[in-house]
């Protein structure tokens, strides 16, 4: 009996099969929305192959979106093997048509000479047609470009245009970039509070950097009043995110008493900490630190060291998991 009801249902699935086929998607943007299903598993097995095969059609079909995304599969190896050479071929092919991504990934398949061979002139070529329209990260990247004079005639004051337009539209990078022009007089006039305003506005967006910046600038007296408390509350912000130099710099702050209470176990845990990530003036300091500590004291604070390092390694892990969504 059972052989007897294998048959049927053999025969409709390949009914099934056929009607499938004839159904297949043919327009480009039909085709490209179901490479996302098998890219994603949405409704299908998740499969990166049958992902890239959906993309291929659509992107040969001319879908810029489709172009890009194989690109993107073509540089990161999924559904196909790794071939830098492919990835530029259909980011170029993106680009062409006003791809906004594409013509910055393109830009940085230049610099890095991966596909290509490497040519600061055309990375910037890329660059500023993303960055003309719009896109905050192209400009804020051109704004590099300028001050660094990579391709380019160095200009800061160009530098800093391109810096204020991605900082305008709440780029935090490009909100970090204008404050170091207002805090250098690099291409603006120097300007201590406007650069506060412009760091503070990167460290409220949970920029790392620009958070350990805040906190030099009120451990120093540059641009704000000094203030210890508030040096120690962003240089935690940043060490919290894995900043090294911040790891250090609220190890001392720990280890002397400054903005917080004296604590030689939390200072030498987190120095400790700094010391791991690289930073080489920690660890003359753990030693000196630990000269006028107990055995008892060491070990609590190599306990601590331990913990806070994974804490702050799954913060760093659940921030990069947000930042790829």
């Amino acid at each position: 009996m059972r052989y007897l009801l294998i048959v049927p249902a053999a025969i409709a699935l390949a009914f099934m099969s056929l009607v499938s086929c004839e159904r297949q998607p043919q327009t480009p943007e039909a085709q490209y929305n179901l490479g996302i299903k098998y890219d994603i598993g949405d409704g299908v097995p998740e499969d990166d192959v049958q992902a890239v095969k959906w993309y291929r059609k659509a992107a040969e079909q001319g879908l810029a979106e489709a172009q890009y995304v194989l690109g993107l599969m073509y540089a990161s190896g999924e559904g196909v093997l790794k071939d830098d050479i492919e990835a530029v071929k259909w980011y170029r092919k993106a680009a062409a048509q006003g791809h906004i991504d594409a013509q910055l990934n393109l830009g940085f398949m230049y610099v890095y000479g991966e596909g290509v061979a490497e040519d600061d002139a055309e990375a910037a070529r890329w660059f500023r047609l993303a960055a003309e329209q719009g896109d905050a990260d192209a400009q804020n990247h051109l704004g590099f470009i300028y001050a660094a004079g990579q391709g380019v005639v160095e200009d800061d004051a160009e530098a800093a245009r391109w810096f204020r337009l991605a900082a305008e539209q709440g780029d935090a990078k490009g909100q970090f970039n204008l404050g170091y022009m207002y805090s250098h007089g690099e291409g603006v006039l120097a300007d201590a509070a406007e650069a506060v305003k412009w760091y503070r506005k990167a460290a409220d967006q949970g920029l790392a950097k620009a958070q350990n910046h805040m906190g030099f600038l009120y451990d120093n007296g540059m641009g704000v009043i000094e203030d210890d408390a508030q040096a120690v509350k962003w240089y935690r912000k940043a060490a919290a995110q894995g900043f090294v130099m911040a790891q250090h710099n609220l190890g001392l702050k720990y280890s002397r008493g400054e903005g917080v209470a004296e604590d030689g176990v939390r200072g030498y845990a987190w120095l400790s900490i700094a010391s791991a990530g690289g930073h080489e003036d920690a660890k003359p300091l753990i030693e000196a630190l630990g000269d006028r500590m107990t055995p008892e004291q060491i070990a609590e604070a190599q306990a601590l060291s331990r913990e806070i390092a994974e804490r702050v390694e799954a913060n760093e892990k659940q921030t990069a998991g947000s930042a790829s969504e």
